[in-house]
C-alpha cells in the first residue's frame, strides 16, 4: 500500500510514504531530506537518512519509532538495536541533532545499542556530540567504514 504526501507538519499517518506494511518499513520524503525506518529483524531498527536534515519532518520519523518500541512486544528486558544509516547525510542542523540527541537520552532504556555510519567528518563530529549528549557512551558506536556497518548490522539481524 503506498499513500502520498509529505511529513512536514508532525505526526500525521495520511502524510507520509509507507511501503510494505507500516510494521515492516516507512518512509518520510521532505524536499531536502528523506528517512527511511525499516525493521530489519524483531530487535533490529534501521534509520537511513539522506540529504540535509533541517526539520522539515518535523517530529514525525521520531513518533514512528516510539510506536514501534512500544509496540515490539520485546519488553525491557529485551531491548531494540538501533542502526542509523547517515553515509548519504550531507548536513543536519543544531536543532535537528539536538532533537534527535535529546529523543535517544529519552529512549535510551529500550535500546540495547546504537550504531551509526557517517559518511562525512562533518557528520562524524555531529554524530559524536549526540553520543556525549545523549549519555549513550557504552551503547552507540560511530563508524566511518560502510564495510564495519554492514557487518554489525549482518550480525545483529541473525537470531
Amino acid at each position: 500500500m503506498l499513500r502520498r504526501g509529505l511529513c512536514s507538519q508532525g505526526w500525521n499517518r495520511d502524510n507520509l510514504y509507507a511501503m510494505s506494511s507500516p510494521r515492516d518499513s516507512l518512509r518520510f520524503e521532505g524536499v531536502h531530506c528523506s528517512i527511511r525506518l525499516e525493521r530489519a529483524a524483531d530487535s533490529v531498527i534501521l534509520l537511513d537518512i539522506k540529504g540535509t536534515d533541517t526539520g522539515e519532518l518535523g517530529e514525525a520519523p521520531m513518533r514512528a519509532l516510539e510506536e514501534w518500541l512500544g509496540s515490539s512486544g520485546l519488553g525491557p528486558n529485551r531491548p531494540m538495536k538501533l542502526f542509523i544509516d547517515a553515509r548519504a547525510v550531507r548536513g543536519a542542523s543544531i536543532d535537528v541533532s539536538s532533537e534527535w540527541a535529546a529523543w535517544l537520552k529519552e529512549h535510551r532504556g529500550q535500546l540495547e545499542s546504537v550504531t551509526m555510519l557517517t559518511g562525512s567528518k562533518f557528520i562524524q563530529v555531529t554524530a559524536e556530540f549526540v553520543r556525549r549528549f545523549a549519555d549513550l557512551n557504552g551503547i552507540m558506536w560511530v563508524c566511518t567504514e560502510p564495510a564495519v556497518f554492514d557487518l554489525a548490522m549482518e550480525q545483529a539481524r541473525r537470531p
